[in-house]
């Protein structure tokens, strides 16, 4: 069939490469982000896809916003039988949806209906499931509420952050995509409704969702973290200045530290929380690079007894 692939982030990328090394299809062209400032001297970057494509020989399409007149026009010239869609960003209008004859075909990092939304595999590691996956399904106007094609399942492991799982998700979800393709060029699958029950919602986290409450339980610290990391980033305050975390030790054998309390020694920094006490690891001070927390400490001249927390 002919393509149009649209996606955007780093994680697009597993399904770009398997549909443009398919023999039974044709990537005519990627839609994808404008170009976004990146880094301390805020360039315009393109995004992962767009340069993967641009590497490849293929037209590059970065709307403002989908339903432009001119980039329906250019669709429409293209022609596709049907769009693969991983991670785009932007919401697509009923006129686009209708160009393709076989529909927008989406892959998305969840077991739908569980976790529709932009950050399903952030809500999925801080809700503390132990299994998640990705699922292909027809785009229609509802949010990510579109008839199934097919799923596969992966085991959320204890330490997993969501760039782990994410990682591990790109990859086998790039070939559910891809088999989800050959099963619509050759007629072997059909589109079945998602149930009504079980519906989950997972809205972007944003950086005031990060914030660390230091009284809350070590465990639901842990999945903070790990839901946070690597984007947009658990952060607690030291000193009014915000401190970024990387994951945390669980110690569920010791409980003598208030929620936020420090307790600093030559190799190790604890941090009390509501239940029992988290050893830190990484850490990030603000325009600085991550290193491990004793080193930050001893940089810092903090010391037992000291708080993490509190308000900007």
């Amino acid at each position: 069939m002919r393509l149009v692939f649209a996606g955007t982030p780093e994680a697009a990328l597993p399904a770009l490469d398997a549909l443009l090394a398919s023999d039974r299809h044709e990537v005519a062209a990627v839609v994808t982000r404008p170009d976004a400032t990146a880094g301390r001297g805020r360039r315009l970057l393109a995004s992962p896809v767009a340069q993967r494509a641009q590497e490849a020989g293929i037209e590059v399409l970065k709307p403002v916003r989908p339903r432009d007149e001119d980039f329906l026009a250019r669709l429409r010239e293209i022609a596709p039988d049907c769009c693969p869609v991983v991670a785009y960003g932007a919401l697509l209008p009923g006129a686009a949806l209708e160009v393709p004859a076989r529909g927008w075909v989406n892959l998305h990092f969840s077991l739908l209906p569980a976790w529709r939304g932009a950050a399903p595999v952030q809500h999925a590691v801080m809700a503390g499931d132990e299994v998640t996956g990705a699922s292909t399904f027809l785009i229609e106007q509802g949010l990510d509420s579109g008839p199934v094609y097919g799923v596969i399942t992966e085991e959320i492991r204890p330490t997993d952050t969501s760039g782990d799982l994410l990682g591990r998700l790109a990859h086998s979800g790039a070939r559910l995509l891809t088999a989800t393709v050959d099963g619509i060029e050759d007629g072997s699958l059909v589109a079945r409704p998602q149930p009504a029950d079980g519906i989950t919602l997972a809205p972007k986290i944003t950086v005031e969702d990060a914030a660390v409450d230091w009284s809350a339980p070590a465990l639901r610290i842990d999945r903070l973290i790990r839901a946070c990391t690597p984007a947009p980033g658990a952060w607690t305050l030291v000193a009014g200045e915000r401190l970024k975390l990387g994951p945390v030790r669980l110690t569920p054998d010791r409980t003598d530290l208030a929620p936020g309390e420090l307790a600093v020694t030559k190799n190790t920094v604890h941090v009390g929380t509501g239940s029992h006490v988290v050893q830190l690891t990484d850490v990030q001070p603000q325009s600085k690079k991550r290193m491990p927390a004793p080193d930050w400490t001893r940089g810092t001249r903090l010391s037992s007894g000291e708080r993490l927390g509190g308000k900007p």
